[in-house]
């Protein structure tokens, strides 16, 4: 009998180890904010699903309402307090188009220093000296606010070694700087000893087109400076339309990309550089977008879907992808989903997720899940997503 029950407590304290175990785990990995729409699951995974209590905490003018909730274990077991919105399943027209990209930056980036041969013989480098850094942003030079790389270059360079005050704007912080330019003996003048730019381009895909406000997203990541690789702050921009005239396929270790022509249409007016999307007004909904319902996150299930692409001169098309792994909680917004291709004609003509392809609505169940933001580089045919109602919920806060 005592056998018996020392074997029976065994298995009761396994079961309670295991159990404490699938809590902890949900506890991280489960949202804390969940949007529910119109008959959208309330399964979060096969363990865990989560519950609604009747007190209403709040309406907003746009009719969400709020309310307290719980995601449980088995459906029974406790497992963390959540927040829940309920609002209609918003539509959205799905693109999947290639575009360019010409953004200008608001101050003017340093994306490198450089030193100075002075008339010592010994080598100084002013900017250095002066306590700026690669990716620093300059947004005034002795108070007068600076938008081009030019205006900084002709201001420093018009001078005969007399300092100047610089506002830097670092990890989104002002900074004021005193610089001092030294005498270059080979170049004959004053040098501040930097490398600034003002602009960039590139080429990306739109993944939806809001009718609700005019604006479109694209991407699902930031656009970086190509040196120092930190975001670079918008002031102005553009979305152009682009035609693809080449692929180079990519392979385990080299990144594959797409190469476009600009275009001459102006597609719209870039608004805003995030980390989930580039985000920006419309002209006009692209030829090819088909309307289509933005799933809530919780909607988003392992396997089979499709990504709205284009990778040749033709229209977008839909090739087919599955999806093995999806997080909530990842502080990483950009990695939410985790994919590979299965289409043999997309794995043929680009070798899976190519640069340019980034932003490439994903559609699962008939609905908009996600966007493509990342490859994963030693797996071409492996790439990395973003929530569809993430970029969704962003372009809703634009005025487009």
């Amino acid at each position: 009998m005592r056998k018996i029950i020392r074997i029976f407590d065994s298995v009761l304290a396994v079961f309670c180890c295991v159990i404490m175990a699938f809590v902890a785990y949900g506890s991280y990995t489960m949202p804390n904010e969940i949007v529910r729409y119109n008959d959208s699951v309330e399964k979060l995974s096969p363990v865990y699903s989560y519950t609604v209590s009747q007190s209403v905490s709040s309406v907003n003018y746009q009719g969400i309402t709020t309310q307290k909730g719980s995601v449980n274990l088995l459906g029974v077991i406790p497992v963390k307090s959540v927040k829940v919105s309920t609002a209609e399943a918003p539509c959205v027209y799905v693109s999947g188009e290639v575009f360019g990209i010409k953004l200008y930056t608001d101050g003017v980036i340093v994306v490198g220093t450089q030193s100075v041969d002075t008339k010592t013989g010994k080598k100084i480098n002013p900017a250095e000296e002066a306590g700026i850094e690669t990716g620093d942003v300059i947004v005034s030079v002795n108070g007068v606010n600076v938008y081009s790389s030019t205006d900084v270059t002709d201001i420093l360079n018009d001078n005969n070694g007399e300092e100047y005050v610089l506002k830097i704007k670092r990890d989104g912080r002002y900074k004021t700087f005193t610089l001092t330019p030294e005498y270059s003996l080979r170049e004959g003048c004053y040098k501040a000893g930097m490398w600034v730019r003002d602009s960039t381009a590139g080429i990306g895909t739109i993944t939806f087109y809001n009718e609700g406000n005019g604006t479109f997203a694209a991407l699902g990541h930031q656009v970086n400076d190509v040196d120092t690789n930190e975001l670079m702050p918008l002031l102005r921009g553009e979305a152009v339309s682009a035609r693809v005239t080449k692929v180079q396929k990519g392979t385990g270790g080299a990144t594959g990309s797409l190469w476009c022509d600009f275009e001459s249409r102006t597609m719209g007016i870039l608004l805003e550089n995030t980390e989930c999307g580039l985000y920006g007004s419309y002209s006009s909904i692209g030829d090819c977008a088909l309307l289509y319902e933005v799933a809530a996150k919780q909607e988003t299930q392992k396997g089979y879907a499709q990504i709205i692409s284009t990778v040749d001169e033709g229209e977008p098309k839909a090739y087919d992808i599955e999806i093995t792994k999806i997080s909530y909680n990842k502080e990483d917004e950009q990695k939410d989903i985790v994919f590979r291709v299965t289409d043999e004609e997309l794995l043929e003509k680009t070798g899976g997720i190519v640069q340019g392809m980034s932003g490439s609505p994903i559609i699962q169940n008939g609905k908009l899940i996600g966007a493509v933001t990342h490859v994963i580089v030693d797996s071409p045919e492996k790439g990395y997503a973003v929530f569809a109602e993430t970029m969704y919920k962003k372009s809703q806060r634009l005025d487009g």
